[in-house]
Order: C-alpha cells, then structure tokens, then sequence
C-alpha cells in the first residue's frame, strides 16, 4: 500500500514537530534536573544555617542542664553509695579470708580447733555486722517515667527523623519525575 504525496508530505511534516517538541522536552527535563539539584543544594545550606542551630540552642537550653544534673547525680551515688558499700562488702570478704587462712594455720600446725570460745565469736559477728551495717547504704528507690530531659530528647529525635524523611522523600520524588532518556536526541518514530 502506497502513500499519496500529499500524505508524505503531512507526515514528514508531523515528524519535524514530534521532534522539535522531543528536543524542547529535553531541553526543559534538563532545566528541571538542575533546578532540582539547586535546590537539594539549598535545602542543605538551609539545614546547617538554620535548622543544626536550632536544634543545638533548644539541646542546650531545654536538654543539656538534665543531662548534666543526671551525670552530676549519678556520680555523686557512685562515690558517696556504690563504692563505699563496695568496700565494705570487700572487706568483710578479705576478713573472712584471713580467718580462714588463721584457721587453716592452726589446723596445719597441730593445734586443732582448741576450745571454742562462743561468746567471742558473737561479740566479733556484732561488731562486724554493725561495721558493715554503717557502710552499707541502700539505694533509694528508682524513679518510675521519664522526666523533662527524657520527653525533649524523644520530640527532639522525632522532628529529626521527619526532617530526615521529608529530605529523602522530596530526592527520591525528583529523581522520579526527573527522568531522563538514554538518547536525548532522537524522537520516537511516528
């Protein structure tokens, strides 16, 4: 089947418009993809002037005084419960020892268990207990919740994640509409 030339003519005609608007369409996919670009780039430089600071002065503000009075806290219970409480239960940990090692001694050296003196033994076990009474402290109880420090740090990561989603959400989204082909060039054929 043959075409007339009149019918030629029209569609050589339509092509030459297919690929003016084909090149016209590159060229404004390629103006998108760097405005795009430009964009991201501000959207970074808008990130680190305004919204890094901001989240620092709020951390410093709101969060950072219970953080510290927190490591402050539990500090001071290291020192002042913990550790002393430690050594007292060490310390009666290394008497045992040593008794043990005297006794043992004395079995070793013939003298056996000798005659026990029991109200001895109870006067050194109270005094021993009160000893280790006075330096062990208990802890007070735990706080039940979380506090203002702990409330600011959860929005503080929230708001962080959705700014964090929103960026990747607005990449990935360009990159779709953003697309182009491998031969710029050429138009389809019509």
């Amino acid at each position: 089947m043959s075409l007339s030339r009149k019918r030629k003519k029209e569609l050589r005609k339509l092509q030459k418009h297919a690929n003016t608007l084909w090149e016209s369409q590159q060229v404004l996919i390629g103006q998108a993809g760097e405005v795009a670009r430009e964009a991201g780039r501000q959207l970074g430089h808008y990130n680190r002037e305004h919204v890094v600071p901001t989240v620092q002065h709020g951390y410093e503000k709101y969060a950072a005084p219970y953080v510290d009075q927190g490591l402050r806290t539990s500090a001071k219970l290291y020192n002042e419960r913990v550790a002393p409480a430690a050594g007292a239960v060490i310390g009666s940990a290394l008497s045992v020892w040593d008794a043990a090692n005297e006794k043992r001694e004395a079995l070793a050296s013939g003298r056996g268990f000798g005659s026990i003196d029991v109200a001895k033994l109870q006067k050194n076990a109270q005094k021993y207990g009160k000893n280790a009474a006075k330096k062990l402290v208990v802890a007070p109880p735990a706080k039940k919740g979380i506090g203002a420090g702990g409330v600011l740090a959860i929005i503080f990561g929230v708001v962080a994640a959705a700014g964090v989603l929103y960026a990747a959400w607005q990449t990935l989204r360009a990159d779709d509409e953003l697309w182009v082909a491998d031969d710029p060039l050429r138009a389809p054929d019509a």
